[in-house]
């Protein structure tokens, strides 16, 4: 027996603009799409349940392409200083929380981003100090590339003024030489290495608290990177395949950090229906927040640095040869053009087997020789729309104006016959596509009201941001036969909305209301 979906505007994403006005679904899957007269008359001895839309908007269920679920959920849960637009905020907030804290307890925070600020400063731990001398303070940016940390914490990673940069790595240091407890990329290892780490049950607590999340903002399902942060990876994998087991319906695909592949492999796991493994993760270079991320040329408002490297090319290459050992492919952050570079170098030296494809993520700083490179290889681009929003306009003078025009070039990949799939990169951008997709059409900054748009011949149409969520989702994991539409042999995963967000002005965007999250033809979240 089996549901007939009607009475409202359902898009298919088979092309742009088609609609259909009913589906019928079987068993979690899509047996028919057409005309609600035609479903109704050919299934009415197996339609057992109904759904009127009364004219909602549907469309094929909503997948972010990148994301960290558990960091996510730990966000929700911690100090979060996204919304704070003072460095004397911030204090306060950390104040705040050491007077209802135990004694010697660590204070966690996630989300600072100086650019955001009045006085865009960093924090030095002496003012830290002043308010939590007793408390271990690690706060995490926004990119999770960089952490400040207070002389306590310091004290107990054994910081100090003669400790080297690790590898890939910044600790830096004032004009005494004296650390100022602010850390980048490889440096935060010191920190997080000794930071409490949460039980499976806590574990467990920040999943569901992020997938039910997903659930609000229209979010069938997420590609997720977890398995390397969180203490031992069976107690990491055990919360995921206790809360994707025990009724929390959710598309999950998690990727497979290279500093625990030869554990993963070691034995058999698995995450039930909902849940499966993909490529192995490799970090080729920091953020531009930190200025780590790595540039073929100087930043322009640090001539000084071109950025961080986080392996060599040769390990770079030695790495993506290991993953094709095990027969995976590979997922590379890459944020600045050399990282990118070097990224194609080793995937051309290293190439997937006949049918798999690498994915390369972020990918803000490009350049058009190496987008001509990249459409010869079998990559999809992983990209954030929102960073757009975050980002500009202070960019635009980290890296300089003349390198500029191939870079958040999203609608150049797509031009270009790149496949490419979009995500928040939660928790350090908000985790609601809706906001991706806004970012994508209208390349706005978040920072101003002048509504002026940055680069806006590289502005998206509603569909094609839509289709980065859907069947580019789908395509960067092999599941283009079954995900991403909505037609017939497809899974029953749906996005309803309470406005048609293809017809609608772009502003309006941001006040559209996910009324119906659908998975496997269950509903996982009703607006009340």
């Amino acid at each position: 027996m089996g549901t007939l979906w009607f009475g409202g505007k359902i898009y298919t994403l088979e092309k742009e603009g088609r609609h259909v006005e009913a589906v019928f679904v079987k068993k979690g899957f899509i047996i028919e799409t057409g005309r609600y007269k035609d479903l109704t008359n050919k299934y009415k001895t197996e339609i057992n349940k109904t759904y009127d839309l009364k004219g909602k908007t549907m469309i094929p269920g909503l997948v972010d392409s990148h994301v960290h679920l558990i960091g996510h959920g730990e966000k929700l849960s911690r100090l979060d200083f996204s919304l704070t637009t003072s460095a004397e905020q911030l204090l306060e907030m950390i104040k705040n929380r050491v007077n209802n804290s135990k004694q010697g307890s660590w204070i966690i925070g996630e989300g600072w981003n100086e650019n955001q600020l009045v006085d865009q400063r960093i924090i030095h731990k002496i003012e830290i100090d002043q308010i939590a001398p007793d408390h271990p303070v690690l706060l995490r940016r926004v990119c999770r590339h960089a952490v400040i940390a207070n002389s306590k914490a310091l004290e107990l990673a054994n910081i100090t003024r003669d400790t080297p940069d690790p590898i890939g790595g910044v600790i830096v240091k004032d004009e005494k030489n004296e650390p100022t407890g602010y850390l980048l990329d490889q440096a935060q290892e010191f920190l997080l290495d000794i930071a409490p780490s949460p039980t499976q049950k806590e574990l467990e607590h920040s999943l569901e608290v992020s997938i039910k999340e997903c659930y609000q903002k229209g979010l069938v399902g997420a590609h997720s990177e977890d398995l390397s942060y969180f203490g031992s990876l069976d107690q990491t994998l055990g919360a995921f395949h206790h809360v994707l087991n025990k009724g929390l319906k959710f598309r999950t695909h998690l990727l497979i950090h290279h500093q625990i592949v030869d554990e993963f492999h070691q034995k058999k796991r698995d995450l039930g229906r909902n849940g499966e493994f993909g490529a192995m993760k490799i970090f080729a270079d920091g953020a531009l927040g930190g200025r780590t991320a790595l540039l073929s040329f100087p930043y322009h408002d640090a001539p000084n640095t071109t950025g961080v490297a986080i392996h060599s090319k040769s390990e770079l290459a030695t790495l993506i040869s290991k993953a094709r050992g095990y027969r995976m492919e590979v997922a590379i952050h890459v944020i600045g053009d050399l990282a990118f570079e070097w990224a194609l170098d080793a995937i051309c030296a290293n190439p997937p087997q006949k049918g798999q494809h690498d994915r390369l993520i972020h990918g803000q700083v490009l350049r058009k020789d190496l987008i001509e490179k990249a459409k010869q290889l079998p990559i999809i681009m992983d990209i954030q729309p929102r960073f757009v929003a975050s980002d500009f306009p202070w960019v635009i003078e980290r890296i300089g104006e003349e390198h500029m025009d191939m870079c958040y070039a999203w609608k150049t990949l797509l031009q270009e016959g790149i496949h490419c799939a979009g995500g928040s990169d939660a928790p350090i951008e908000s985790i609601d596509p809706l906001l991706g997709i806004y970012a994508a059409v209208t390349r706005t900054s978040s920072y101003e009201n002048s509504g002026m748009s940055y680069y806006p011949e590289q502005k998206l149409s509603v569909y094609e941001a839509v289709e980065l969520y859907t069947k580019g989702s789908a395509y960067a994991i092999h599941h283009s036969h079954d995900r991403g539409m909505i037609r017939q042999g497809y899974t029953a995963d749906f996005t309803i909305f309470d406005q048609d967000i293809f017809e609608i002005e772009h502003d309006e965007l941001l006040h559209t209301k996910v009324m119906l999250t659908v998975i496997d033809n269950d509903i996982m979240y009703k607006y009340e």
